[in-house]
């Protein structure tokens, strides 16, 4: 079972999401685009666990103990570089109880044999990917043309803005593979405390 932990953003986000996505998307034909109902804010990719070991995993996330967080949509970019591009995201910007969550998560979850993040918490809301789809530097990492054409637009429009949300829970989810693409369901809801 393919699992992740994330914060699910607010309906009026995620209708100015699609219509930017829509706006846009023609400028980079050959991406595989998002589906905007499925955006989240991803706290921690679990990845394959067995279906026995889930009920340890909601136990161990229901005692985190993150707060309320303010969370804010804008701008966009490209992971790994702007040349080398596969992945085009839109910014995330928040207070640093999100970050803390995210640590947190990751802290709850480590007794369970599930890999500690090397990484920084970078958030971001994924719109679309190319190739690999991988986010990270690789060492055969070459100039990549799919995404050219909507740089070229981006850069002539100002920064877009999408809207903000206070993040009051957090879920675990489950990604199964489809034919058009993976499909999230929520498997357990987390409250966060000053909500």
């Amino acid at each position: 079972m393919r699992t992740f932990v994330a914060v699910d953003i607010p309906e009026e986000v995620r209708q100015k999401l699609a219509r930017f996505v829509e706006g846009v998307r023609g400028f980079a034909p050959e991406a595989r685009w998002v589906n905007p109902a499925s955006l989240h804010v991803t706290l921690k990719f679990l990845g394959e666990i067995h279906e026995g070991k889930v009920a340890e995993v909601k136990q161990a996330l229901a005692a985190v103990a993150g707060e309320v967080s303010q969370i804010s949509f804008l701008g966009t970019g490209f992971f790994p570089t702007v040349k080398a591009a596969r992945v085009f995201w839109v910014g995330v910007e928040a207070d640093e109880k999100l970050a803390a969550l995210a640590a947190a998560v990751d802290a709850a979850l480590a007794p369970l044999g599930i890999a500690r993040e090397e990484r920084a918490f970078t958030p971001h809301l994924t719109l679309a990917r190319t190739g690999s789809g991988r986010p990270q530097r690789g060492r055969g990492d070459r100039n990549n043309a799919s995404f050219q054409k909507l740089q070229e637009k981006l850069a002539a429009l100002p920064a877009p803005e999408f809207g903000t949300m206070s993040a009051r829970e957090f879920f675990l989810y489950e990604s199964k593979l489809a034919a058009g693409g993976a499909v999230y369901s929520k498997l357990q809801r987390y409250a966060l405390q000053g909500g």
